[in-house]
């Protein structure tokens, strides 16, 4: 789950742990596990991050390589 702790903390950009929280309605704290690989998030947390991102959970979890 490296890459999508990557992806994540990638996508969220200049936004923090906290707002990416607050928008996605789930804990700082999970956050924060899922982006030092210590948590592999459920399938409804990836879609409330994705909602919050404005991306598809795809977009989480594809490795993309150019």
């Amino acid at each position: 789950m490296k890459y999508l702790a990557q992806r994540l903390t990638r996508l969220r950009g200049d936004m923090s742990q906290s707002e990416l929280a607050r928008r996605a309605r789930i804990p700082q704290s999970a956050i924060s596990e899922i982006e030092a690989g210590k948590r592999i998030p459920r399938t409804d947390t990836l879609q409330k991050l994705a909602n919050a991102l404005g991306v598809k959970i795809t977009d989480l979890l594809e490795e993309k390589i150019s």
